[in-house]
């Protein structure tokens, strides 16, 4: 998945730091969708997955303008329910911009949806 940053994508505008260069907020919320897309073969209907864990080192600063491409790779293995996604970011230029895992729980939609709905 290939994003571009905007001024609406940094470190100064969500308040997680002073300086106009992506986010690591945003760079987490791009890698999560990225494990979305990877995790569809892994689900069938009536099921989805949920994000259960993250482990992101964000390695080098990118402006505005600048452009990230994000990539999952799915889990080789499974443990159950629960799948863990190698994820990275890198710029334009190639170089590395982030590189982690994060980890998505299957589950039920429905009984995942109810069971938020009993806790308002």
């Amino acid at each position: 998945m290939r994003h571009e940053v905007t001024e609406a994508h940094t470190a100064t505008a969500v308040g997680s730091g002073d300086v106009p260069v992506l986010a690591t907020p945003w760079l987490i919320t791009w890698m999560e969708a990225a494990t979305v897309r990877a995790a569809a073969p892994f689900v069938t209907a009536g099921l989805t997955t949920v994000g259960t864990g993250v482990r992101i080192r964000h390695l080098h600063a990118t402006p505005v303008g600048g452009r990230v491409d994000v990539l999952a790779d799915p889990p080789a293995e499974t443990e159950g329910r629960q799948l863990t996604f190698r994820v990275r970011a890198v710029d334009g230029s190639g170089q590395l911009v982030a590189t982690g895992e994060i980890d998505r729980a299957i589950v039920d939609r429905r009984r995942f949806l109810a069971g938020a709905s009993a806790q308002e």
